[in-house]
């Protein structure tokens, strides 16, 4: 999959793609705002496991956000199953490097777009920490709607804190 968003991309995780996996997941700064699965320190091996992994995945459902020279960040989606078939979760990083210039926003609305025209899903939703208004504000410019306050959801770095739920509904 390639999907281009101006002067960056979102496209298939590459082997090539370890070193700037690296370079840009190993900053504690990305890893407070993801799940614990996301390692810190974020090692080399790290990103070899990760991109095997994602390299392996029908249908795909997580990819790179990237430069012309390299990886900068990720996004992917959790596709729901059972009673939740139609629905899916999204999550996204990027270097630090990269913030506060609209690639977030340009790459959720993008794989959002992507993700209801290829699946049959009527719903994408995503949590934010409540720490992280700069993630709120990408989901909102994408299009995501508030649906509320999950208190004492989540616990990050030995913290209990409440998280945003945002939600995206495939237009009628």
């Amino acid at each position: 999959m390639k999907i281009e968003i101006g002067d960056w991309q979102i496209r298939s995780w590459l082997n090539e793609d370890e070193a700037s996996l690296v370079k840009y997941a190993n900053n504690r700064a990305v890893s407070m705002n993801l799940r614990d699965a996301f390692p810190y320190p974020y090692t080399q091996r790290d990103a070899r496991d990760w991109i095997r992994t994602v390299s392996r995945q029908v249908p795909e459902s997580q990819w790179a956000i990237a430069s012309g020279e390299e990886a900068i960040g990720g996004i992917g989606l959790q596709l729901g199953d059972d009673i939740f078939r139609r629905t899916a979760k999204i999550g996204y990083w990027l270097g630090e490097p990269f913030w506060g210039i609209g690639i977030a926003t340009r790459a959720v609305e993008e794989v959002t777009n992507y993700a209801f025209s290829q699946f049959d899903l009527d719903r994408i939703h995503a949590e934010v920490f409540e720490w992280n208004p700069a993630s709120a504000r990408v989901l909102e410019k994408a299009g995501y709607c508030l649906e509320g306050r999950l208190r004492r959801r989540v616990i990050k770095a030995g913290k209990t804190i409440d998280c945003f739920l945002y939600a995206k509904i495939r237009e009628q």
